[in-house]
């Protein structure tokens, strides 16, 4: 089969922001090799015809279509859409809440954008995510006794994305470099409530990173060291070294995605605290 063969129209349909939808997407094309979906994103679906537009334009370009729509009108009205087209259509919640109403025995309560309503998680996503922007990279270390996790590491071990990550899901995360020849910050060491996890990566992985970040800016300033392998070793063993005497857990990224890491730094977070607490997804 050619290539041209495994290119597909890929139609997203929702009455939210179809971050739901994406996920999806991105874990199931993820198990197919050689494909290539060209995708068609519609958010924010509320009214026939924004509704009317989307059928227009997968009646132009036939494929598969995702929706996530609460409003049972205007499912069936896409449903039936698609039956006329002749291309599949999925509803990709309704088996989930099948089996939550059947399990519960309740029936379902439609909320169109439910998941992002303005209530307590939200704002607590938001505080974490202004706490995380604000301690990026070492930059306020007064209150870092604040924070739920503290991410430790040298450069380029992903810890600003795996932070912005876990603020997105209410945790406070600050990320604190390991820089050759200065020593970590006294605030550091001395904290007592936040779960700090030293992240780490292969001497390999890193060196490539730090070479694309190189070649994408310019710099004057000598770049060799930091990108030579051998000092990246020491580093990596330096860091390695800190966190074994501390005692803060080490989660080596080298083949790790940002979700991956993440998903781990919680289930330490929880043993840490010593009981389940809800992070808003």
């Amino acid at each position: 089969m050619g290539n041209q063969a495994n290119v597909f129209h890929l139609h997203m349909i929702s009455d939210s922001t179809g971050e739901t939808l994406m996920t999806v997407v991105r874990a199931v094309t993820a198990q197919f090799e050689n494909t290539r979906p060209i995708e068609h994103v519609y958010p924010l679906i509320r009214q026939e015809r924004q509704l009317d537009r989307v059928i227009s334009e997968i009646e132009s370009a036939p494929g598969i279509v995702l929706y996530t729509l609460v409003e049972p009108k205007f499912a069936d009205q896409l449903e039936r859409a698609c039956q006329r087209i002749g291309t599949p259509c999925v509803n990709v919640l309704r088996p989930v809440h099948n089996v939550f109403s059947s399990f519960l025995n309740v029936d379902i309560s439609p909320r169109v954008g439910g998941q992002h309503a303005l209530d307590d998680e939200y704002f607590e996503r938001m505080e974490a995510l202004n706490y995380t922007m604000l301690h990026d990279d070492g930059q306020i270390k007064e209150d870092l006794e604040l924070a739920d996790v503290v991410l430790v590491g040298v450069s380029r071990t992903s810890k600003t994305p795996t932070c912005i990550y876990l603020a997105n899901r209410g945790i406070k995360a600050a990320n604190v470099p390991l820089v050759p020849e200065i020593k970590p910050p006294r605030q550091l060491m001395k904290l007592r409530k936040p779960l700090v996890v030293g992240l780490t990566a292969s001497a390999e992985r890193i060196r490539d990173i730090r070479q694309n970040r190189v070649l994408s800016t310019i710099s004057s300033t000598d770049d060799d060291s930091y990108i030579d392998r051998k000092l990246i070793a020491q580093e990596i063993i330096r860091a390695k070294k800190l966190c074994k005497e501390q005692g803060w857990p080490l989660i080596d990224v080298t083949r790790r995605s940002i979700e991956e890491t993440a998903a781990e730094i919680m289930s330490l977070l929880r043993e840490h605290k010593g009981h389940d607490r809800h992070y808003a997804p």
